[in-house]
């Protein structure tokens, strides 16, 4: 009986994959879904956490990267002098020559990540019940891991910036040469294009966000990755290489999301 159930719930879970997929989206569904397995989640791992004293180490973690992500918001994460004060204009929370002018318009959300997917793509455990929005930046102590692509009431889908489909201005911390960063299938690196051929470039040179208007989906100044590699293409409009991200998107585990502080 215990068995012909279980074989049931995965038919129905199998045919809802293949509607929403091929059919047509369901949306509701799917976030009540994730609101009741986010809530499941949160319970199941209350229970477990309580004994030997592990709820108060979530919590502690938890404040750890809520204060981290502020401290990004801010724009006073250790990120170098030029990354911090462009991050922090591009926040509200500094001029251009360095002034504080105000509050931060973002702060963080702590979050952990609860499952990875097909796609380069995870989940983490907190949503829009927690401020978390559409297109909006994840990252560590690190690095970048992505962006936010959907949320749900209690969890949110995230797409790390080694999908293929993923596309991040970018600007390298030394020489502020301009380029974008690209997903590459079936890689866990990423492909580095500057836009000006003949822009300084060697092995070990640093890569940050450019930042979005906005602040979405990425807030400026936050480390991408290293030059790892310089492909050499004759003749081509752009110079390119080869990138290791600076977060270890395969080991996930506490990360932050910069939302709007209004919840917008």
């Amino acid at each position: 009986m215990r068995r012909a159930f279980v074989l049931l719930v995965l038919a129905t879970a199998v045919l809802l994959v293949v509607v929403d997929r091929t059919v047509a989206p369901l949306e509701p569904l799917r976030e009540a879904g994730a609101t009741v397995y986010g809530t499941a989640q949160a319970a199941a791992g209350a229970v477990t956490r309580s004994f030997g004293g592990e709820g108060r180490l979530r919590a502690l973690e938890q404040e750890n990267a809520r204060l981290r992500a502020d401290l990004t918001a801010s724009g006073t994460r250790g990120l170098g002098t030029d990354a911090g004060t462009a991050l922090g204009t591009a926040l509200g929370t500094r001029t251009a020559g360095g002034a504080t002018t105000g509050p931060a318009r973002h702060r963080g959300v702590a979050a952990h990540v609860v499952g990875f997917g097909a796609g380069q793509r995870l989940t983490i455990d907190a949503g829009s019940a927690a401020g978390v929005v559409r297109d909006v930046t994840v990252l560590n102590a690190d690095g970048l891991i992505g962006k936010v692509t959907w949320a749900g009431a209690a969890t949110a889908s995230v797409s790390l910036i080694t999908d293929p489909a993923s596309s991040v201005g970018a600007r390298m911390a030394g020489s502020g040469e301009l380029g974008v960063v690209t997903g590459l299938p079936g890689e866990t690196r990423l492909r580095l294009s500057l836009f000006d051929p003949h822009a300084p470039l060697k092995v070990g040179d640093q890569v940050v966000t450019l930042g979005s208007a906005g602040a979405r989906p990425y807030v400026a100044g936050v480390p991408i990755g290293t030059v790892a590699a310089i492909e050499s293409v004759p003749g081509a409009a752009t110079r390119t290489a080869l990138v290791r991200p600076a977060a270890r998107l395969s080991a996930l585990g506490l990360v932050a999301v910069i939302v709007p502080r209004s919840g917008r």
